[in-house]
């Protein structure tokens, strides 16, 4: 059976833009989408701006680097889909991991990166605070070896799952791992 994940429209074709980004960023020369499983039309317009997977440079030795792998394609639509105040970020990262299929991932790197961006949609890596699911929105010490750990825990269970998975399993395995972190990290 022949699943369809979508499809993009071909090759980006992006400039290095210098001194932006500390040098990390690339600019669209032409439109670049991807159209998802149910047909919807995913837009990287012209100029816009993009600087690869969004991937915390704490998981780069255990993903990839943000301009690497079979998600590198996926990563400039939902790059812009994220910065879209009228595109709920749970629906770019649902549209990342179809992405990630449509690119080349098997469907257990498409979750483990489905889960990568998950924590993303939780955690302000800038401002190393915990976001939407502490209500008092505690601030926590999230040192590099705890990312590292704490995604290392969540690809385990994705791993162990593999067979099962669904959007709502992954969010909840990463919710749960987070938290743990969090709790862990009150008492320690």
């Amino acid at each position: 059976m022949d699943e369809n994940f979508g499809q993009f429209s071909g090759e980006p074709k992006t400039e290095w833009i210098d001194g932006i980004g500390g040098n990390r960023n690339m600019k669209l020369l032409e439109e670049f989408w991807y159209k998802d499983p149910a047909g919807k039309l995913w837009i990287a317009p012209k100029d816009a701006i993009i600087d690869g997977a969004s991937i915390p440079r704490a998981l780069w030795s255990i993903i990839g680097s943000p301009f690497t792998g079979h998600y590198r394609r996926a990563s400039i639509v939902h790059d812009v889909a994220c910065n879209d105040p009228k595109i709920p970020r749970e629906d770019a990262d649902k549209m990342f991991h179809y992405a990630c299929l449509a690119d080349g991932c098997s469907k257990v790197q498409a979750w483990i990166l489905y889960a990568g961006v998950r924590i993303g949609a939780y955690i302000d890596f800038d401002k190393r605070t915990r976001l939407d699911m502490v209500e008092d929105e505690t601030t926590i010490d999230l040192t590099e070896s705890n990312i590292q750990e704490t995604y290392s825990e969540i690809i385990s269970e994705l791993n162990e799952s593999h067979d099962k998975l669904s959007f709502n399993i992954v969010d909840g395995i990463v919710k749960q791992q987070l938290m743990n972190k969090h709790s862990n990290l009150l008492l320690s």
